[in-house]
């Protein structure tokens, strides 16, 4: 009797054991299968100008019951950007798992770019395996002519062989110099008026402003993008009317260089900058009123410097030509 009490309570110890106890499923086959997965990678369009949106899908064909984790997108702040979060779409077919995950970016960097999403996830009976989505090439053309800079390559020059008398040519080339002393001695006396000096700068800053607008951004929800444009803008401006004003220098370095005679407004460029470098740097929200407020602005400072600077080239040539 004793005997059955003991094999009795054995009995209902093993059927009450907690599920943590069992033996775990083997994993082999999971991963077996986890090497059966299919990805496929596409960008369109492949060419874009800067600003404008783009999109990349993402297409993975698992396994029956796979979870699939994609990833989230590019980082913030690198040369190519997420405008919004992903989508996942799904497939009608049951014998396996295939999603597709849409990005939709855009580029601020002209050249070729490459977009990173990094790596997504299969997990499959408790087997987590990671696959790294390629890169994918993208180019990036500038919305500025392809002519704006107005360079033009000289031709090349001919080959010039030496005669086998040398006195003539070193005469001729001590004449040649005496002449180019006076006649640049002559052209520092009577220097061209600067008012026709960078007078191309204003009417390339107009055009980008114009292309800007074309571009819609504040009807596509980009508004710190809009505003970033028309800083960009303003500093290209300065940097062909003032030497001091260089492309390279930061916000605060730029503002340190430009002297209080300096022909721009300081206060009115402190503002702007100060806002801009919010919005840029610190992801400062702003609306479509404050984001037009600061275009409008901006314009007005290109405006108030052209003004300026013709003004003092003016005042120059005047006592000059009195002279």
């Amino acid at each position: 009797m004793r005997a059955a009490v003991l094999l009795l309570l054995l009995w209902q110890g093993i059927r009450d054991a907690p599920a943590a106890q069992r033996p775990a499923p083997d994993s082999a086959r999971a991963q077996q299968m986890l090497q059966q997965i299919q990805m496929g990678v596409s960008v369109q369009p492949d060419t874009v100008t800067v600003g404008q949106h783009f999109t990349v899908r993402v297409r993975v064909r698992a396994p029956k019951r796979a979870e699939i984790g994609f990833p989230v997108g590019p980082d913030s702040g690198a040369a190519v950007e997420a405008v919004d979060p992903k989508l996942e779409q799904g497939s009608a077919d049951t014998s396996a798992v295939e999603r597709t995950a849409i990005y939709r970016l855009v580029a601020w960097s002209v050249g070729p770019q490459s977009v990173t999403l990094g790596s997504l996830v299969v997990s499959l009976a408790g087997v987590d395996r990671r696959y790294a989505v390629p890169n994918m090439p993208v180019l990036v053309k500038s919305v500025r002519p392809a002519d704006s800079t107005g360079r033009v390559p000289r031709p090349a020059r001919d080959v010039i062989v030496a005669p086998p008398v040398l006195w003539p040519w070193i005469v001729g080339g001590l004449l040649l110099l005496a002449l180019l002393l006076w006649m640049l001695r002559r052209r520092l006396r009577r220097r061209p008026s600067p008012l026709h000096m960078g007078r191309g700068a204003l009417a390339e800053a107009q055009r980008d402003f114009t292309r800007i607008e074309q571009l819609a951004l504040l009807e596509a929800g980009e508004r710190g993008r809009y505003v970033a444009l028309h800083i960009d803008v303003l500093r290209e401006y300065l940097a062909a009317r003032l030497p001091e004003a260089a492309l390279s220098l930061t916000s605060t370095e730029l503002l340190a260089v430009l002297r209080a005679d300096a022909p721009v407004p300081l206060p009115r460029l402190v503002s702007v900058l100060a806002s801009a470098d919010l919005i840029k740097y610190a992801n400062r929200p702003v609306s479509d009123v404050r984001a037009r407020e600061l275009a409008s602005e901006t314009r007005a400072i290109v405006e108030s410097t052209e003004e300026a600077v013709l003004h003092r080239a003016a005042s120059a040539v005047t006592p000059e030509r009195a002279a």
